[in-house]
């Protein structure tokens, strides 16, 4: 950080721990902090929200500060999924405690619900900061919200979502630079001045800001949505010459052929490209400029089954996340295996606050009672679900006449990743059986099935060959969980 006021607030950010700042960190998608049984208040709670932030491809390497100041401090989670792997959906769902089908926020565009005013009128009145104002904390958002947020129809940047005490949230999808910003409900130009407006060193200026001015009387809960590492990966200037050698993994379902999978994985050419190759190289170095910077710092990327970019497909490569856990009563060096998914993340910040969850309508379950046993009784899911509402155009895209239309996100060499069909629900196990069996809303009612204990990379749907009374228990599963809601979704039997 190059400027007087980056440097002073560096320094506050170092001594804030010493203070009585009592914050949990939940990290890669999350930080946090615990209720603890020798606090008289309740604690205070941090959520560091990357973008796009990758586990199964290296997304940790360059992260050496973040591992060490909050994962070796606390807790790791080695099977933390996203119940949707598209950004505003996921969004969605971790504001509400959600699944996609009870929020009914489908993808990233206005007409699949994301920001929109039924969205406003409706989940949006239940998010967790709503419950957090009445537990009277005191609440900061800074950073990417959601993608259609700021926009005409969804209000302008004069609206502000309830529950947000301090509000500087983004208008649109990511950016680094030139962008406006609601301050409350009032818009703030930003231009490319670094010291001024690179936008993941000021929102956690202005987080900092918020810290020097909190009543001390109460708790505050802090959430920070960087751009990093999502597109147009424009690093800091201090780190752009970094990583100039890096490639994309070359492993695992790296070009492999989307043999026996639905057909948007099996219409790109294989192998891939060198044009293909090159644009995926070069954005994978770029997502590794977020590198080792402060907790802050983030990195992604993936391009399996000979796809470019973007997280749209039910593989692990697209639904694993990071979630990192540190605070009081959590246990320093754990690794936990039990599964989690982001719906979990606002019952847990209800739990931490004291709120009894029986008076919230949410799908997901406090994970507290893993992180911190001694705590809370629970127990962990055995299976869980995965949904997606694919997303097209219905104009074919110019530069791929042939497609024809109903496909979106295309790109170098018409490699289109996504589509209206390419709408699945999968439910997932890892109790007994590492499992996912996955079907299709589309003319071939396609289904997909994988051993991941067997088959790790996913590269072999092995439906055919499956045991048919189990292909008929994992669709039972299915169906119960595509209608599930609140109570119903937190499934405790296998």
């Amino acid at each position: 950080m190059a400027s007087s006021e980056a440097r002073t607030r560096q320094k506050q950010r170092q001594r804030t721990p010493n203070v009585g700042v009592r914050a949990a960190l939940f990290l890669a998608l999350f930080t946090c902090t615990l209720r603890c049984s020798e606090c008289e208040k309740p604690s205070n709670i941090v959520l560091i929200l990357a973008d796009d932030q990758d586990v199964y491809l290296g997304g940790m390497t360059p992260m050496k500060k973040t591992k060490a100041l909050i994962g070796d401090a606390g807790a790791t989670f080695s099977n933390a999924f996203t119940a949707t792997p598209l950004c505003c959906p996921s969004r969605s769902s971790i504001l509400t405690g959600q699944y996609p089908h009870n929020h009914a926020v489908r993808n990233n565009s206005l007409d699949g619900n994301c920001s929109s005013p039924l969205w406003q009128k409706g989940p949006e009145t239940t998010a967790f900061p709503v419950y957090l104002s009445k537990q009277h904390y005191q609440t900061f958002y800074a950073g990417k919200y959601l993608n259609q947020y700021g926009k005409k129809e969804t209000g302008n940047v004069g609206y502000v979502p309830p529950g947000w005490d301090q509000w500087h949230a983004l208008m649109g999808n990511s950016q680094y630079y030139n962008y406006t910003l609601s301050v409350n409900g009032k818009a703030e130009q930003h231009g490319d001045n670094y010291e001024k407006d690179y936008l993941t060193d000021l929102i956690l200026n202005r987080s900092l800001h918020f810290l020097d001015d909190r009543s001390p009387q109460r708790p505050f809960f802090i959430m920070l949505s960087p751009p990093a590492p999502h597109s147009p990966w424009t690093a800091a200037p201090q780190y752009e010459k970094n990583f100039t050698d890096v490639k994309a993994p070359r492993d695992g379902s790296f070009d492999k052929p989307g043999k026996d999978k639905h057909w948007l994985l099996r219409q790109p050419s294989n192998p891939m490209p060198s044009t293909s190759l090159n644009f995926l190289d070069n954005a994978y170095r770029k997502s590794f400029l977020y590198q080792d910077m402060s907790p802050l710092s983030t990195e992604m990327f993936y391009s399996q089954f000979s796809l470019p970019i973007d997280k749209r497909q039910l593989y692990d490569f697209d639904i694993r996340i990071p979630l990192m856990v540190r605070g009081p009563g959590i246990k320093p060096q754990q690794t936990l295996s039990a599964p989690v998914l982001n719906i979990d993340l606002a019952p847990t910040f209800l739990d931490i606050s004291g709120l009894n969850l029986s008076f919230v309508n949410m799908d997901g379950q406090s994970f507290l009672s893993q992180m911190a046993p001694e705590l809370r009784n629970g127990t962990a899911r055995p299976y869980f679900l995965v949904e997606y509402t694919g997303e097209g155009h219905l104009d074919p895209d110019p530069a791929c006449p042939k497609l024809g239309p109903g496909l979106s996100q295309c790109f170098p060499d018409c490699v289109c990743e996504d589509a209206y069909n390419n709408t699945y629900a999968c439910v997932r196990t890892l109790v007994e059986h590492n499992l996912q069996y996955c079907e299709f809303a589309d003319s071939e009612s396609f289904v997909e099935v994988y051993n991941l204990t067997s088959d790790p990379h996913q590269l072999e749907n092995i439906v055919k060959k499956v045991d048919p009374t189990l292909l008929q228990a994992m669709n039972q599963r299915l169906i119960k969980l595509q209608s599930c809601e609140g109570d119903s979704c937190r499934a405790t039997k296998i």
